[in-house]
């Protein structure tokens, strides 16, 4: 569906819903290593291979930095992050790198800005963004997985700059969550209205490695006595890679009118449009970066050794190096065009009862390139280029009533959504040396296919209902008791098949269904004196089956319809309970909170890689229980005015509980410690601010991970320190808070390992699935309202 299309269902059906209105008030596990990106389709080989900055004033103002508005107003089992936490990172950066501020996110990249779709990835109290509930105004966004569809991801939904505030659940998360994924919690983003006087704002950012940025926001103000109002922005970013050739574009259009209706009901509309194109940089294992260093990447531009390389010619330090061709590709690179749009309505309908709507769309296509010397060109060149096509149109509604009679709020509602997905794995021609020019993966002119390897496709129905009752037993004490139904159905999987290319006469098709009737929720908030808050959190939640392209990690991605035929018969859906217990305390000196939590999780799925790199052959295999204890603790200090010191600790023990048998070979991993997650992390803040000025610090800590799901391979913890600061020079003329940011990123200059897993880890010993982290750089803003 093209962006034009996709508008024009937006808008009818935008009219129909106003139409109604009345006029009175109113996850990571092993797979291919080659696995694609929804939101960031990465190609790979399958088978052959409040405001938080200071308000406008005079220059003569002092102090419209105040550190305590800094502070996250968090309740019960919610932690929130307010925006001025926000607008102390770099102007542009992926809202999951501002997360990973928050106690027990883990959130790792492979650039500075963490907005490679492709190199990063999200832990949340050991649960994988695959294993979370994500949502934008109430819109179902999934978090980023790149095995399987599972949502748009954050980065490419909204704007960072446009986020008023994020909520993340210390416990499972509310029933009322929209969502297939959410295992372990979920996180809620929302995003800021429209200005109710007219004015606007822009900024622009510089950095190292030519990166620049460009926001522009305008704000219409209320229009008329109704209160109509609407903002529009603009971003749009490019800078080049910080180690090899190639550039990451991006720009975004973010836009929402909001209708007042009566005194306390409103109509939102909105939509956003983001197109994005990056080049990728290239995966290592262990021994690849051991052995080969830091800055090993793809070979773009130099067509000519990347060609050598697959005719067996290798030179310098590959000359030695057992596994030289698969460090000697050509280039990667990924695009996405994302569209998102709908309707919010909050209706007060009587004194008692409220009815809040959800209606949106969203269409997205996505390609992925990858030049593969492991299939040949029609015209003899040893390359050809690999490139997934991907792509998805869903549309969906949320709707709930909310009913208060005396202590309690009753709430009821609804979720719908249908979804259909594709996903075709195509082969394109590269010239022979000297004979034309290589394919220009960034432009998406391919020319005509020479093979089709494979094509997947699915629609899926979901359906949720959700029913709670808010109980206020006493002024100072909150229950809250309900339960979630959800219904999700996939029919779908290969639509093509070349057999000669993959070793199989029929791939996979058919149809899954994941349910579960009663789903629970309980929770307890307790306010015993003033500034003391207890709180405890129980659900049971479930995921759907996840689905994507052939060999990629889902239960449509097994070798055949017989193995999938067989799957279906012991497959189950992965399930949760989670476990939370906390306190909280905050004054005007003191704010600290102790969070302790149990996950006990089942039918843990996890795609399989065994054979080699260049052949793997993968599987989906149930690997029972996972057991997870953990504790959250944040201390912040504030002993003199202007001056913040925040410190939090985290502590995850996260085991397996069933061994396993993968290609006829059982393998130990009951009591082996959970992949990929730290189990200690630290996180250090500290923030000063005088008249218009302020600077902070920020050092985090993460032990190490391990690699392999027998523990015998792991990445080695590592010390990350930034700093910040900012002046804000107040008014002159029609500019409002003229202000200067500037902040540096890797402070000490380290040298890390960031993301793994993005191609599957192995079971035992090493695989090449790693990026390592940026090295030391540089960010300047300059910013000013009017």
């Amino acid at each position: 569906m093209n962006g034009s299309g996709f508008l024009s269902v937006l808008m009818a059906t935008s009219a129909i819903s106003i139409s109604l209105l009345p006029a009175h008030g109113l996850a990571a596990g092993v797979a291919s290593r080659h696995a694609p990106a929804s939101g960031s389709t990465r190609a790979r080989a399958t088978s052959a291979r409040p405001a938080a900055s200071p308000s406008g004033r005079n220059a003569n103002t002092h102090e419209t930095i105040s550190v305590s508005a800094a502070r996250s107003v968090s309740h019960g089992a919610v932690r929130s992050m307010s925006r001025a936490a926000m607008d102390q990172f770099v102007q542009g950066s992926s809202p999951m790198m501002m997360l990973s501020r928050t106690p027990g996110i883990n959130f790792v990249s492979d650039d500075p800005l963490g907005v490679d779709t492709w190199g990063s990835s999200l832990y949340m109290r050991g649960f994988v963004q695959n294993q979370l509930g994500v949502t934008l105004d109430g819109v179902p966004l999934g978090a980023q997985d790149y095995y399987t569809y599972n949502g748009e991801t954050i980065n490419f939904a909204i704007l960072s700059d446009n986020i008023e505030r994020m909520d993340v659940s210390e416990g499972g998360g509310d029933v009322s969550v929209p969502s297939t994924t959410n295992l372990g919690g979920s996180i809620n983003i929302y995003s800021s209205d429209p200005k109710d006087k007219y004015g606007g704002k822009v900024a622009q950012m510089f950095g190292s490695h030519n990166a620049f940025r460009t926001y522009v926001r305008a704000d219409s103000g209320k229009l008329n006595a109704s209160g109509t109002k609407f903002m529009i922005s603009y971003a749009r970013s490019d800078g080049n890679k910080w180690k090899g050739p190639g550039e990451q574009f991006d720009q975004q259009v973010n836009t929402k009118l909001v209708q007042p209706i009566g005194q306390d009901s409103n109509l939102k509309i909105f939509f956003n449009w983001n197109d994005a194109t990056q080049f990728n940089y290239a995966d290592q294992s262990l021994s690849m970066i051991r052995t080969l260093g830091y800055r090993n990447d793809y070979s773009y531009p130099n067509y000519a050794k990347a060609y050598a390389a697959a005719e067996g010619q290798f030179s310098g330090s590959l000359a030695n190096f057992p596994d030289a061709l698969d460090v000697s590709y050509y280039d990667g690179v990924t695009h996405a065009s994302d569209y998102l749009g709908g309707l919010n309505m909050h209706l007060v309908l009587t004194r008692h009862l409220d009815w809040d709507s959800v209606v949106y769309g969203q269409a997205e296509n996505h390609w992925g390139t990858w030049t593969t010397p492991y299939t040949a060109s029609p015209n003899g060149s040893p390359l050809s280029e690999q490139i997934d096509f991907a792509g998805n149109q869903k549309y969906g509604f949320t709707t709930a009533f909310k009913y208060r009679i005396q202590k309690h709020t009753i709430e009821a509602g609804v979720w719908y959504e249908n979804n259909h997905y594709y996903f075709n794995q195509d082969m394109f021609q590269e010239p022979v040396l000297g004979q034309g020019t290589p394919i220009n993966a960034a432009s998406g002119n391919f020319g005509t296919p020479f093979q089709r390897n494979w094509g997947m496709a699915y629609n899926t129905n979901t359906f949720q209902f959700h029913l709670e009752d808010r109980f206020r037993v006493l002024s100072n004490l909150t229950l809250r008791a309900g339960f979630r139904s959800l219904l999700v159905t996939t029919t779908g999987g290969a639509t093509a098949n070349d057999a000669a290319y993959n070793g199989q006469t029929d791939l996979p098709t058919g149809s899954l269904t994941s349910a579960k009737a009663f789903l629970p929720h309980i929770n307890a908030e307790w306010h015993f004196l003033p500034g003391h808050e207890l709180y405890v959190d129980i659900t049971r939640n479930m995921k759907a089956y996840g689905y994507g392209g052939y060999q990629l990690g889902s239960p449509w991605g097994v070798s055949n319809q017989e193995t999938f035929d067989q799957l279906k018969k012991t497959i189950r859906p992965e399930t949760a309970w989670v476990y939370d217990v906390g306190y909280r305390y905050n004054s005007s000196l003191i704010t600290g909170s102790l969070n302790a939590y149990h996950a006990d999780f089942s039918n843990r799925l996890q795609s399989l890689t065994g054979g080699t790199i260049i052949q793997p052959i993968s599987t989906v295999v149930n690997v029972g229980s996972v057991s997870m204890y953990g504790v959250d603790a944040l201390l912040t200090v504030r002993p003199i005015r202007h001056l913040a010191f925040t410190n939090s600790i985290s502590y995850n023990h996260s085991t397996y509980g069933n061994n396993i048998v993968s290609q006829g070979v059982t393998y130990a991993l009951q009591g082996k410690k959970v992949v990929a997650f730290p189990q200690f992390m630290y996180k250090a803040n500290l923030t000063y601010s005088f008249h218009n000025a302020e600077v902070h610090v920020d050092a985090n800590y993460m032990s190490k991970r391990y690699f392999s799901y027998m523990n015998d391979e792991s990445v080695p913890g590592y010390w990350m320190t930034s700093l910040g600061a900012r002046y804000s020079f107040g008014s002159y003329g029609p500019l409002h808070n003229l202000t200067i940011n500037f902040n540096i990123y890797n402070l000490a200059n380290v040298r890390y390992i960031s993301q793994i897993g993005e191609n599957g880890l192995p079971l035992t010993g090493d695989y090449q699935s790693a990026l390592v982290g940026a090295p030391r750089q540089y960010f300047g803003t300059v910013s000013a309202s009017f």
